[in-house]
């Protein structure tokens, strides 16, 4: 066993630990279009995803007037929570949770999602007691803003260095350049990986097998 260079391991939570990045641009772009906005592309559903809602539902959607932004965010709920049934983490996902629980990681969330959301996904049985900590948009910051991780280095008392940020969109990794954090990036979520070089991940995964392989040597 290698020397750990990390304490704390902090996850991103949709299109990283969770197949859900499809199924998110699809609620998104129903959203937008039940409240009378021009549907979205594809690509701009995406790219929002990992922002806070309102953040992300504002940035996806320039065309709807701010005094519906409560609406278009309910619509959303309504058709993900419709859905969520649907989604399911990546396969080697709970393998790879347990092996680093086993090495002594502290492991954690930090997420756009809401904490209804994240809550309910969390609450299954598999889940229970793989998570030291968690912190979601809507209690903290949306990303980029680096407040999810400074409040969970806080809490276990973890410094910059000692802190990985693990994630699957350009947000992910800004905010933990922002937070003085070292990143690792997967391409198999939201935003294409040809955009994560300039936000200095050390080491880009292209499935799950990969970065659990990746996080056993050097993490």
């Amino acid at each position: 066993m290698t020397t750990r260079r990390f304490d704390l391991i902090a996850f991103d939570w949709d299109g990283t630990l969770f197949d859900s990045t499809a199924i998110i641009a699809r609620c998104i772009q129903a959203a937008v279009v039940d409240v009378g906005g021009k549907k979205p592309t594809v690509e701009a559903a995406s790219f929002v995803i990992g922002m806070g809602l309102m953040q992300a539902l504002a940035h996806a959607a320039p065309d709807v007037p701010k005094e519906r932004y409560p609406l278009l965010g309910d619509r959303y709920r309504h058709h993900y929570f419709a859905i969520q049934h649907e989604i399911s983490l990546f396969e080697g996902v709970l393998p790879m949770l347990a092996d680093l629980k086993s090495r002594g990681h502290l492991l954690s969330v930090a997420t756009g999602k809401s904490r209804r959301g994240l809550d309910e996904a969390l609450g299954t049985v598999a889940l229970a007691g793989l998570f030291d900590a968690s912190r979601t948009a809507d209690q903290t910051a949306g990303k980029p803003d680096p407040l999810m991780l400074h409040e969970l280095m806080a809490e276990f008392d973890v410094p910059p260095e000692r802190t990985l940020m693990i994630g699957d969109t350009t947000h992910d990794l800004q905010m933990a350049l922002n937070a003085g954090c070292a990143s690792v990036g997967v391409s198999y979520g939201a935003h294409e990986p040809s955009a994560f070089d300039v936000l200095q991940p050390l080491h880009v995964a292209h499935d799950v097998a990969q970065l659990r392989d990746w996080l056993r040597v050097n993490a």
